[in-house]
């Protein structure tokens, strides 16, 4: 067994952004570029395949993120390992676990995380400039967290007049939350609130994205999955039929101090 002082290995867990090499930082792209075993299920890997090169490649699927934790952890004590997650690996990523994990088993090398973009930016990006003032993100993914729990942060949020953001709407086994979701906010705010939906944010010809009302959000219910990220506005926001099509603005304030 090598001494600590012979150890070579490092730890990264990396947030890949929404999906394109494009949108990864430099930084992001450095650490996967020289790691020697990159792991990470098969949508997250395939985003980045062409960074995949010379590196020992582990897959595995969604829904077997503990065990891929584990590897991680396990390769990470003589090797340089990069966990892959989307978006940033704080937000609903691999940070938690891998970092859990870690802990219970003493790892005794560096551990780094390498921020992203997460889908509430990216699909902000799209949608003009909703996202500028105080905003929270909501997940409505009820596997790891209670659906009572999620009622009452929504609410809460809804109340507050945060802008909320919210990520996993729908599922193939999850079906009604986001419509429960909307139905909870439309308790709070007043129908003519702007709505964005954006799917496959900064994904290319992928991407797509819907201006509507939270009044009308559900006529979209269909189109919702959960590559959908949802940015629900407050009762500044406004809806702006610029040349480039429907975009969303949150005032900042500045309007009530200077003239523009």
């Amino acid at each position: 067994m090598p001494s600590q002082s012979e150890k070579k290995g490092k730890l990264y867990i990396v947030g890949i952004g929404p999906g394109s090499v494009e949108q990864l930082t430099v930084h992001a792209r450095d650490v996967i570029l020289n790691a020697d075993y990159v792991l990470g299920n098969d949508t997250y890997l395939d985003q980045i395949e062409e960074l995949l090169t010379t590196q020992n490649i582990y897959r595995s699927s969604m829904g077997k993120e503990v065990d891929r934790a584990k590897e991680a952890v396990k390769l990470a004590e003589n090797n340089v390992a990069v966990m892959v997650s989307g978006g940033d690996a704080n937000v609903y990523g691999m940070a938690g676990i891998v970092i859990e994990v870690a802990e219970s088993n003493n790892l005794d090398v560096e551990i780094e995380v390498v921020p992203g973009v997460t889908a509430m930016l990216a699909s902000a990006s799209v949608l003009g400039a909703p996202v500028v003032v105080d905003a929270a993100t909501v997940s409505l993914s009820d596997l790891l967290t209670p659906w009572e729990v999620i009622e009452k942060r929504l609410s809460a949020a809804a109340d507050a007049g945060f802008i909320i953001s919210l990520y996993n709407p729908k599922s193939r086994q999850r079906t009604s939350n986001f419509e429960r979701a909307i139905e909870i906010i439309r308790k709070f705010r007043e129908d003519s609130v702007p709505v964005g939906l954006v799917k496959n944010a900064l994904r290319g010809d992928e991407q797509e994205y819907i201006v509507t009302t939270l009044g009308e959000v559900l006529e979209y219910n269909d189109w919702v999955d959960m590559r959908t990220a949802i940015v629900i506005c407050n009762s500044d926001s406004r809806i702006w039929n610029s040349p480039n099509g429907d975009k969303i603005i949150t005032p900042r304030g500045y309007h009530r101090k200077y003239e523009y």
